[in-house]
């Protein structure tokens, strides 16, 4: 398997047996600190009055691992090459180490002692940059990777072969080749197509499969459903292309989908993840945040002020569509200049004219959004969920997007997997990529995914990345 599913999330496999290497390592870095320091186990470590070692180790290695995942270092879809892989393990490894030295100060029975804390430290940094060296390598030797056949070679095979078609694309599996299925199908992978008189089931075990993909244009013509059963049998995972681009991009493609697919698949629906749940943790998370960044609230009421003269407006009040496709009033700190729309409703753009000195920075860390924290106290929005868009461009976008409509069957979020997934756009195509990975959200969600796009915002912020 290219993937392991935990809590309705896809996890890439290299990258899950990564990390539980990595926890593993910084969890023996505490003893190894020890060690060394001390030359055994000094009977001063099993002092009642502190925690259990073990319970001190735990924590150092989940610290590391969170803010590794935060800082996007077991995503697979990174291309920023070396030099920012460099970038964001070093970033990674001083944020977990100051956010160690905050729970020692708020609790001290917690600390390990000031010289183990920067043996430990550097011993997890040897520990980090070995295991990255290695995974690299392996990862780059196809160790690691999953092999793929794709069963078809038209139009819906094609698509595979277009989105995958960088070696960055394909980190974690690789595709053997297309076979095409017959019938009427054109062949436009035929550069990479396979010929052979063997069955399907005979053909994978001969390149030993592990996984086929069905992307055969039509179903009812050329579709092996013998051979399928027989490789499912013997171990070889079998799944469809819709599935497949799920899984390996947190996306679904509209352009493959049926009602029939969202019948039959797990997810879109909220009985798994109660609205009872999912509004405490909102109403906390949000009280949180307010308390966290009042400092930043008020600074920014004060640039505002500063930039604009002491009568200009600090809040920005706009319509979107919410839960049930049922009108609201967001909040935001105003980021443009006061008529900027008096010529009717306009997409906001990445290098927006009417955007004023500060409002493109608070743009760019996304301090404009932090008043959306009322609104989820007011039940209108949850802390994650789809992006709200305004009305006058969901009636636009429900013509031209199928099933668009569908993304207000939850309540929209103060951050979403699109945000984090896709850049800045301002356009119907853009709205229909960030759809897709709205979709995926809206298939999947759970507190789970929610936690963990919370935690990978924290990417968003420091780098300045995503859109709104």
């Amino acid at each position: 398997m290219s993937s392991i599913r935990i809590f309705n999330h896809h996890v890439k496999t290299p990258y899950f047996i990564l990390g539980l290497v990595e926890f593993l390592l910084f969890f023996i870095g505490p003893f190894c600190a020890i060690w060394i320091r001390y030359g055994s186990l000094a009977p001063e470590w099993d002092n009642p009055d502190l925690f259990p070692l073990t319970y001190r180790a735990a924590l150092v290695s989940s610290t590391f691992i969170v803010c590794m995942y935060a800082l996007g270092m077991y995503q697979s879809r990174l291309r920023e090459g070396s030099s920012g892989l460099v970038l964001r393990t070093l970033i990674s490894f001083i944020i977990a180490n100051i956010t160690l030295a905050l729970f020692y100060f708020l609790i001290p029975e917690l600390i390990i002692g000031r010289g183990v804390f920067f043996i430990t430290a550097a011993i997890n940094l040897l520990f980090l940059a070995a295991t990255r060296l290695f995974f690299g390598k392996l990862v780059d030797e196809k160790v690691l990777r999953t092999r793929i056949l794709v069963l078809g070679a038209g139009q819906r095979a094609s698509r595979i072969a277009s989105r995958f078609r960088r070696e960055s694309d394909r980190r974690g599996f690789k595709i053997v080749g297309y076979l095409p299925s017959g019938g009427s199908e054109d062949l436009l992978c035929s550069s990479r197509a396979i010929e052979t008189d063997l069955s399907l089931c005979h053909l994978c075990l001969a390149h030993q499969i592990d996984e086929v993909v069905v992307a055969v244009d039509d179903r009812r013509q050329g579709l092996p459903v013998a051979d399928l059963l027989e490789c499912k049998m013997l171990g070889i995972e079998v799944i469809d292309d819709v599935s497949f681009f799920e899984r390996e991009t947190g996306k679904i493609e509209i352009e493959l989908l049926s009602p029939g697919w969202i019948i039959f698949s797990d997810g879109f629906h909220t009985r798994l993840y109660q609205l009872e749940t999912r509004r405490v943790f909102d109403i906390l998370a949000a009280l949180l945040l307010l308390v966290l960044t009042a400092p930043i609230l008020l600074a920014t009421l004060i640039a505002i002020k500063l930039d604009e003269g002491w009568g200009a407006p600090v809040i920005y009040r706009q319509t979107r569509t919410g839960l049930g496709g049922m009108p609201f009033e967001l909040f935001k700190f105003r980021s443009m200049v006061v008529d900027a729309e008096t010529n009717g409703a306009v997409w906001a753009s990445k290098d927006d004219p009417r955007t004023t000195r500060i409002g493109q920075f608070l743009r760019t860390y996304r301090i404009d959004e932090l008043p959306q924290l009322v609104n989820v106290l007011r039940g209108e929005m949850s802390f994650v969920g789809p992006r709200p868009e305004r009305p006058e461009f969901v009636e636009k976008l429900k013509q031209e997007i199928p099933y668009y409509d569908e993304r207000h069957r939850i309540k929209p979020g103060l951050v979403g997997w699109a945000q984090l997934c896709y850049p800045y756009g301002a356009t119907v195509n853009d709205s229909l990529q960030k759809f897709k990975y709205d979709l995926y959200y809206l298939k999947n969600h759970s507190l789970f995914l929610d936690i963990l796009i919370l935690i990978q915002t924290a990417e968003v912020i420091l780098f300045g990345k995503g859109a709104r």
